[in-house]
């Protein structure tokens, strides 16, 4: 049996874009894309930390180290220019899991430059509910 599990995240990513007229997707800072193991044209989730959006679309690569989170398409319609946002990867594993699983998750300051980079523990724990 498979699972589907959470393989990557970008935490409270700063939205510094939003282009209504363009046919989709998501442009990420690419030195971001790199550290959390994203490839372009991957599909990532993103959930809007303001309004409780989530939509899938595909990641881009933006310029290396502009901190660009520009969100496209349809997308604009759903985050603007300084909301919050999670990016995420999932990936699907045939059981039994490999022990032990460990999603990578990015976390960056405001201007979208990475503060820490950490390997989650499958269980949780007061640290990861206090990440803001």
């Amino acid at each position: 049996m498979k699972r589907t599990l959470l393989n990557t995240k970008i935490h409270r990513a700063t939205v510094t874009g939003a282009e209504l007229n363009y046919i989709g997707s998501v442009a990420i800072d690419a030195q971001l894309m790199k550290e959390a193991n994203i490839l372009p044209f991957e599909k990532v989730e993103i959930v809007n930390i303001n309004n409780g959006y989530r939509w899938e679309t595909y990641a881009l690569e933006a310029e290396p180290g502009s901190g660009a989170i520009e969100v496209r398409g349809g997308g604009a319609r759903l985050a603007h220019v300084g909301d919050i946002v999670i990016i995420m990867t999932y990936v699907e594993i045939e059981e039994p899991i490999p022990a032990p699983w460990r999603p990578r998750l990015v976390m960056v300051n405001e201007r979208n430059q990475i503060s820490e980079i950490l390997d989650l523990e499958g269980k949780a724990s007061s640290f990861l509910f206090s990440l803001h």
